[in-house]
């Protein structure tokens, strides 16, 4: 059945010389595979490569058989135009590390419509806002949320967060935790929004340390998933 529906690119890949297989995340039936051939050969075509940048943001024309095969693309626009994500250098690094995060988390084909406008709305954000370097941060802690381990805000007080229990603790154990500076911070960001981020103050170090903690928590919680090829880069931007 052929439908329009918004999507964001998570991904592409070269299949062959001429075609690309891309992953998206749809608002209408979540993570989808669309081969698209001969894209890479044609100049004239509706299909721009351009379009399939990660995390652009789509309304498309598909034909969906939903039959876990990779699925027809028909047509293609570009829904939101973004003005700086492309071209800042910090913004850009924040696109490919969330875009490698997204791949190896969002895992169901059916309808999400509460993840989809929170992603819509933070890579919006994103775009229009100039104090951007604990985005990721807060966005990871936000992503958790819809996909079902956002921090049990309970027992604040505790001077660690275990990991694997994803809550507050008194005594570490064996799982691995995150405390003091970064814990801190931790507790921050689970009490602001979007507008207030850039008022957090952190060090090089902390930020790093803060990721890194926040990688892992999606390592622990989520079956499949692998560590961003892109972290590296992303913290060497941010150095």
């Amino acid at each position: 059945m052929q439908i329009t529906t918004k999507a964001l690119i998570l991904s592409s890949l070269k299949y062959g010389d001429t075609s690309l297989i891309v992953k998206a995340f749809t608002y209408s039936d979540g993570l989808k595979s669309y081969l698209l051939k001969g894209i890479l050969a044609s100049k004239k075509g509706k299909l721009k490569t351009a379009y399939f940048q990660p995390l652009t943001q789509l309304e498309i024309v598909v034909n969906h058989k939903n039959k876990g095969t990779l699925e027809r693309l028909i047509d293609a626009k570009v829904n939101y135009p973004y003005q700086t994500v492309h071209t800042d250098i910090a913004k850009n690094a924040m696109i490919l590390f969330l875009a490698e995060m997204l791949v190896n988390s969002i895992f169901e084909e059916e309808q999400n419509k509460d993840l989809f406008h929170f992603l819509e709305a933070s890579l919006q954000w994103l775009d229009t806002h100039d104090n951007i370097s604990n985005f990721h941060l807060f966005f990871l802690l936000g992503l958790s949320k819809y996909l079902g381990f956002y921090p049990d805000t309970r027992k604040m007080n505790y001077p660690y967060f275990d990991l694997v229990e994803g809550a507050f603790i008194e005594y570490p154990g064996i799982n691995p935790i995150i405390k003091e500076e970064a814990l801190d911070l931790l507790k921050v960001f689970l009490g602001i929004n979007f507008d207030t981020i850039h008022s957090v103050r952190m060090g090089k170090k902390t930020r790093q340390e803060l990721l890194q903690s926040l990688v892992l928590y999606f390592e622990v919680h989520l079956h499949g998933f692998r560590k961003p090829r892109s972290l590296a880069i992303l913290n060497e931007v941010f150095s």
